[in-house]
């Protein structure tokens, strides 16, 4: 039986997580949902930061010049924009609607910075693993404007952006990414039903930022997180009221962590390395 005969078993909530207030590069104000004590990770995700406010103070500061080695950062902008450049010459400009997949590999010092004064920013940073065999690649970017990101309308009111993986036999943009990620962000009308398949062998999770949703056996506010469990499909509900919600899966990488700060490897040597070589300028 092959895994589009079996079966579908449901995927329901096993731990729901609410944010800690943080700050990180300059002082930027954010929520950081994955990657607390009382999230530390989720394999192959290592943590997901939720920034959002209409007060510069809170991001004018940005992200100065920092290094990155051994896994991916993957940053979805709702609104403002967000002006980046690296220590190869590289530049872009996420805009709202936009992704910026970035492949960190044996090292990258980059910088992401706000361009603009006033007005809303808001988005996600995503930390996802990158398993050993790959952990010392060249690094790269996809960086995804909104119309190269495919919408599926059911023509029920329902809208879900595909940024990577499948859904509706339409796929996303990002490719090539070795935990064949699925990332869904799914705008719901009230009193919908709305069935995701996601792959038996991934780690997932809905991140509802507008709303209140049921995802599985379970209902979620604004600003949580719910840890998916064992299954291959996630049924999402809503009642009254609309919602808006990330869906994210990744295949398990099943293999050790070792972090320090902008450093994700799998041996404390292999961390004791990239600090040296960051010191010797050899990202």
């Amino acid at each position: 039986m092959t895994a589009s005969e079996r079966p579908a078993s449901e995927r329901n909530v096993e731990k729901i997580v609410r944010g800690q207030a943080t700050s990180d590069g300059a002082g930027v104000k954010l929520t950081r949902v994955i990657g607390t004590n009382r999230l530390p990770d989720l394999d192959p995700f290592l943590m997901l930061d939720e920034f959002g406010s209409d007060d510069p103070q809170a991001y004018l500061a940005g992200f100065p010049d920092h290094p990155h080695r051994g896994f991916e950062t993957v940053t979805y902008m709702l609104a403002g924009r967000m002006r980046h450049g690296d220590n190869k010459g590289n530049v872009g400009l996420l805009e709202p609607g936009s992704v910026q997949w970035m492949t960190a590999g044996r090292g990258i010092v980059h910088s992401e910075m706000p361009e603009q004064e006033e007005g809303l920013m808001r988005g996600f940073q995503l930390w996802v693993n990158l398993p050993a065999r790959d952990k010392m690649c060249a690094p790269r970017y996809q960086d995804i404007p909104p119309a190269a990101i495919p919408v599926f309308e059911p023509g029920d009111g329902n809208r879900i952006k595909i940024i990577a993986g499948r859904y509706a036999g339409i796929a996303g943009p990002v490719s090539a990414v070795a935990t064949e990620p699925l990332y869904l962000d799914v705008h719901l009308v009230p009193q919908t039903e709305l069935a995701i398949p996601v792959a038996a062998d991934h780690s997932g999770f809905v991140y509802v930022y507008e709303g209140v949703a049921v995802a599985g056996d379970k209902p979620l506010a604004k600003g949580e997180l719910g840890v998916l469990g064992s299954g291959n499909r996630l049924t999402l509900r809503t009642g009254d009221e609309p919602a808006r919600l990330l869906v994210v899966a990744g295949k398990r990488l099943g293999e050790p962590v070792a972090k320090y700060g902008p450093f994700v490897m799998n041996t404390q040597a292999e961390l004791h390395q990239a600090v040296a070589d960051f010191r010797a300028g050899r990202f």
